[in-house]
Parts: structure tokens; sequence; C-alpha cells
């Protein structure tokens, strides 16, 4: 295990059972419900983009938006919404997450302009920021260290879950009724998760009550926004378009007087004091070069399987459905945790991610021969991430002070959503050095031949293949970096007692 249990700082409070709240899986399957709603709605809502371009006569760029606006304000206050879990009470922000979350989606339900669903949306990311880090914070503070691992484990699953089913659930939703059904689906479970946090999640806050940091919220929000804005809108417009650059400057100047700011004041929203913790360093350079890698490859996977295999949009979902299968098995089984007990965190990250990248380089190397040699990969990917993710996410958590659990997750998600945006940005530029002829389709049309048509596929095909073993590259380097870091970790607090 990555973290001593015997410390303080692994010990959770915010409860008086040294074994664990008495209803902590029950509370854990409320919380989960939770989340899995937040990650449904993002995929769901891909699987709508006709419904909606069709019924509301939506333009490009107001889809762009709907899908954006969610994913935008929830990156931008992930640091925000944990800390402000940790000071005010998390499940005092839970239910309001719940709540803000359940009122967007009627709203977005009731929209009857491209505007208003777009505010909805916007409005539905600031109560998913609030579910997706007090969700993870409570699940720390209610099991005992030797069951965290475990618990970590379930949570993640779901994350796995909700990429799979969104896209089965969005298609039957929208074959039975209409495109407004995909969102007043969420009221009943919102209204459900408020009824059962009320009456199950145990309050748990920071008990020194640290005083606002505004500042640091308002330069984390504005940072993190304007550098997922730059993620998001260079693929699409350029890297040297104007608002490209503009909303880099933006995120730059935020993000350095932000580290700036917090490295001043005596009551910190991110304590920078973490980052000189070596369990702490390793599991963020592993998270983020895994999400890098990971995302980014993926991103890459589904064009591989629609533009070359000739797979549709549901069918491409499907045929990446094995990958999330595998980690919510193993996950759930608790195979996944087992294995973490018995081999210990570096060990689990590095044996994990080099699944992972083994699971890159079979997709890369066989996808040109069909389906088969994805398959494997993904399998591979799935048992890899079973096992490196929550480990690397129980290292972060274990790193951090029980009392700042809120941002312990909201660092955990932020650098979930910058690795995977920073992955589809730069895989996405080797593809485009690659294949010089910029977008496939146009190229397709552009073809004089059927000869012609197969080189540009080739081509292609050449350029997906360099991407995803770069991916694969800087899985395996995430990997040997976050485990050789932790394993230092783990001998220097061997070594405290012993001296």
């Amino acid at each position: 295990m990555t973290a001593p249990t015997s410390s303080p700082q692994s010990r959770p409070q915010g409860h008086r059972h040294p074994q664990g709240h008495p209803q902590r899986w029950l509370i854990l399957g409320v919380i989960c419900l939770a989340q899995l709603t937040v990650l449904l709605d993002n995929t769901v809502l891909n699987v709508a983009i006709p419904s909606l371009t069709r019924e509301m006569d939506a333009a490009t760029s107001d889809i762009q938006w709907m899908i954006n606006a969610y994913s935008l304000v929830q990156s931008g206050l992930l640091l925000t919404a944990g800390s402000a879990a940790d000071r005010y009470g998390r499940k005092k922000m839970l239910i309001a997450g719940l709540v803000l979350f359940g009122l967007g989606s009627l709203a977005a339900a009731l929209a009857e302009t491209t505007g208003r669903l777009i505010a909805a949306r916007a409005g539905m990311g600031v109560g998913g920021a609030l579910l997706v880090t007090t969700t993870l914070a409570v699940a720390m503070q209610i099991f005992t260290p030797e069951e965290q691992p475990k618990a970590i484990g379930i949570w993640a699953a779901v994350n796995s879950l909700g990429f799979a089913v969104g896209p089965l659930v969005g298609g039957f939703m929208l074959d039975h009724f209409w495109w407004g059904a995909i969102f007043l689906v969420n009221l009943p479970v919102a209204a459900l998760g408020v009824v059962a946090v009320v009456a199950l999640v145990p309050e748990s806050k920071d008990p020194r009550g640290d005083r606002p940091d505004l500042p640091g919220a308002l330069l984390s929000t504005i940072g993190m926004s304007s550098l997922v804005f730059v993620i998001i809108s260079g693929p699409a417009h350029g890297w040297t378009a104007g608002r490209v650059l503009l909303s880099a400057a933006v995120a730059v100047t935020a993000l350095t007087l932000f580290g700036w700011w917090e490295s001043r004041i005596p009551h910190p929203m991110l304590d920078l004091q973490f980052f000189r913790d070596r369990r702490f360093t390793g599991a963020v350079a592993g998270m983020v070069l895994v999400a890098f890698g990971m995302g980014g490859a993926l991103f890459l996977l589904t064009q591989h399987l629609q533009f070359v295999l000739g797979y549709g949009p549901l069918e491409a979902g499907l045929r990446t459905a094995p990958l999330a299968l595998t980690v919510v098995a193993l996950n759930f089984t608790g195979i996944s945790a087992r294995w973490l007990a018995k081999l210990g965190g570096p060990v689990s990250i590095l044996i994990g991610m080099t699944a992972m990248s083994a699971g890159l380089v079979a997709i890369a190397t066989t996808a040109s021969g069909g389906y088969a040699g994805t398959l494997a990969g993904l399998l591979l990917i799935g048992a890899g991430t079973a096992l490196a993710s929550p480990a690397m996410a129980h290292a972060i958590m274990s790193a951090i002070p029980p009392a700042k659990a809120g941002v312990g997750a909201g660092i955990n998600g932020t650098l979930a959503e910058f690795g995977t945006g920073l992955g589809v940005a730069v895989l996405g530029a080797v593809l485009s050095a690659r294949f010089a002829a910029g977008s496939l389709p146009e190229a397709l049309v552009a073809a004089g031949s059927a000869e012609e048509r197969d080189r540009v596929v080739d081509s292609f095909a050449a350029g997906l293949e360099s991407s995803q073993l770069v991916g694969a590259v800087a899985v395996l380097l995430g990997g040997l970096v976050a485990a050789v870091l932790l394993r230092r970790a783990a001998r220097k607090d061997a070594e405290v007692p012993a001296a």
C-alpha cells in the first residue's frame, strides 16, 4: 500500500467509527449513483447531436458549446469546489451539487433555444464539479485506510461504466422519447440522491475552518477554464488562431499568478508544500502522463474505428466498451484491490501502466488488420487501468491531510482533465504532422480514384499508428516515474520509525 496506515494523516476524520462508518458500503453506492449520473450525461449528449441539430436548428458552433459549456465550467471549478467542500462541509456541498445538477437538467430538458440549453449545461457543470470532488472526499472519510483502495477502485470503475453505458442509454432514450428525456432521466436520480445523502452521509469538514481563499478560487477557475478552452478550440480552429493564443496567454498568466498567490498566503486553497511529498509528486506525474497517453490515444481510436474500419458512431462506441467493462469487472469484484494489497502501490502502478502501454502498442500495430488486435489491446488497457488508476488516486489522496480531502479530489479531477486534454491536443498534432492532408473526409472526397482513396486511408492509418505509439511511450514513462518516486517515498517512511 502507498500510505502508512499508522500515521495521523492517513487516518480518516469526520466520523467516530474506527472500523469505518457502519453503513459505508451503502453510502458508497449512493455517491457512485450520483457520480454515474454526471458521467452518463456527457456521453449521452454526444448521441443526441443529430436530434438537436434537426429539432433546434442548431449550428455546429451551437452543438460544440452545448457539449463544451459543461466541461469548461466543471474543469474550471474542480479545485474551488473541493476547497468549498472542505471548508463548509462535504455533505452540504454534495447535496448542493445534486440540487444544482437536477435543476440544470430540468432547465436543459425544457430549453426552447440553443442559448438556454447552453446556459443550462453550464449550470449543470457547477453541480458536476461539486459532485465529482465531494464523492471521492466522502469515500476517503468513511472507509478505513485498509478499505480505501477497494472503495476508490469501485469509484473509479463507475467512471468507466459511464463511458461504456452512456451511448447505449442515449440510443435507447432517443429511440423511444424526444431529446429532452435524456436530461429528465437525471431528475429522479438526483432526488433519490438528495434523500439518501441527507439520511445516510455523515458531515465532515476541515476542523480548522480556514478562511475562504477568494483570489485563489478566482485565479484557478479562470486559469483552468482558459486552459481547457485552448485544448478544445486548438484542433478545431488551429493552434495559431487569435482566440486560441489569447486563451493560452490568459491561462498561463492566471495559473502563474495562482501559484504565486498560493505560496504567499497563510491559508492557501492549494498548499504548494504538498509537492514536497514524493508520494504526491510521483502520483501527480503518473496521473498526468497516463491521462495524456490514454485520453489522446482513445480519442484517436474512435476516429480509427469510424474512418478507417468504417463503423458508425454507436458501433464504434460499442467496440470500445470492452475496455470499460474490464475495468468494471476487476474493480467491482475486488480483484484489483487484492492485487494492490499484495503488490503495493509502486509495483501495481508499474505493472498496470506497462499493461496499458502494451495495449496501446497492440492497437497501433494491428489496427489495420481489423478489430481482433484492437480488442486484445482494449482488454490489456482495461486490466492495466483497473490496477493502476485506483492506486494512483489513493496515492494522491493519502498524501494529503484528511482535512483537505476535497482539495485532493479536486486535484485528482483537474489532473485527469488536464492530461486528457493535453493528450488529445499533442497526439492530434502528431497525427496532423504525419497526415498532411488535414481532414480525412475532405481528402477522401477530393480523391479521384479508388487507388487514391486507399492511399489516403493508409496515410491516415500510419499517422494514427505514430500517435498511438507516442501515447504508449507517455503511459510507460508515467508508470516508471510514479513507481520510482512512490518507492522512494515508501522507503523514506520506513526509515523514519527505524531512526
